[in-house]
């Protein structure tokens, strides 16, 4: 299964980074690639919801959706995630934040399938680069948001 990792230093505190990161529904304001984000349940303390994103793949001139269950821990600041149900075969994470001088370190690891019958390598290829580039420029949209 392919993973794409992604980190970044952001000049904020460890608190504010972590808190941004799990309003999720703000991402469509200031995230390009993100056109819809709702969350479906929430747990009375915050720590599990489950979310249907809707991503916009340029290239393709199309829309990819999915539900994800979050499984937010406060206390280490990570959120573990996990498809529900969509148009990925297989999508699981995790993001951590971690303090560190300057402040946050945010890392995202994503394992994804997400098979289109009758594609080749290539596309599959093509894919992966695209599935890359949108964990990147999540991760810089919100240093850009944290920061400005």
């Amino acid at each position: 299964m392919p993973r794409v990792e992604s980190a970044i230093v952001i000049n904020g505190n460890l608190e504010r980074v972590y808190a941004l990161a799990k309003d999720i529904e703000s991402f469509p304001e200031f995230m390009p690639d993100v056109k819809s984000v709702k969350v479906l349940e929430r747990s009375d303390d915050g720590s599990r919801t489950v979310v249907e994103w809707v991503g916009i793949v340029k290239e393709f001139k199309t829309t990819i959706k999915w539900v994800e269950e979050d499984l937010w821990d406060d206390d280490n600041k990570e959120c573990h995630f996990r498809l529900i149900r969509g148009d990925y075969s297989a999508y699981s994470g995790v993001w951590r934040f971690e303090r560190v001088d300057g402040g946050t370190r945010f890392v995202s690891e994503i394992d994804f399938e997400y098979d289109v019958p009758l594609i080749g390598p290539l596309i599959k290829n093509l894919i992966a680069r695209k599935m890359q580039e949108n964990v990147d420029n999540m991760l810089a949209a919100l240093k850009r948001k944290i920061e400005e």
